[in-house]
């Protein structure tokens, strides 16, 4: 079944889609999470190769409490960005929350070799966080 393309059948243009994105990310700001996560779950069926959107729509679900759905948009995301370190970090604390802790110590000794010293520290910290 072929997948059907919302942002044509709808008539939503690229201003419009810049619209959702800074309206969902306004609520994701004051906390409103599960306001947020509506706005992303329409942005991914509406542009569905944008990483930051998939990306934004799993750390909505790791922070709502929900790690195991967010698995599949860091998959997705993955997929767009294979090396997109917010990403693999995120992934790396699905991994911590689901308790699969060996699979998210792998990522994070990845990770601590980062060339982004951000991403390289919080690796680190998560290392000794969970070994």
């Amino acid at each position: 079944m072929a997948k059907i393309d919302w942002r044509e059948k709808m008539h939503i243009e690229g201003d419009q889609l810049s619209d959702l994105r800074y309206a969902g990310y306004s609520y994701l700001r004051q906390g409103k999470y599960d306001i947020a996560l509506k706005f992303f779950k329409a942005l991914i069926l509406l542009d569905r190769d944008n990483i930051y959107d998939c990306q934004t729509l799993a750390a909505l679900y790791l922070e709502t409490g929900s790690p195991g759905k967010s698995l599949s948009y860091f998959d997705k995301a993955l997929q767009l960005d294979a090396d997109h370190a917010p990403t693999l970090l995120n992934l790396c604390k699905a991994f911590f929350m689901l308790g699969k802790v060996e699979e998210g110590l792998k990522l994070a000794h990845i990770l601590k070799g980062n060339a982004d010293p951000k991403a390289s520290n919080i690796a680190r910290a998560l290392i000794l966080a969970y070994s």
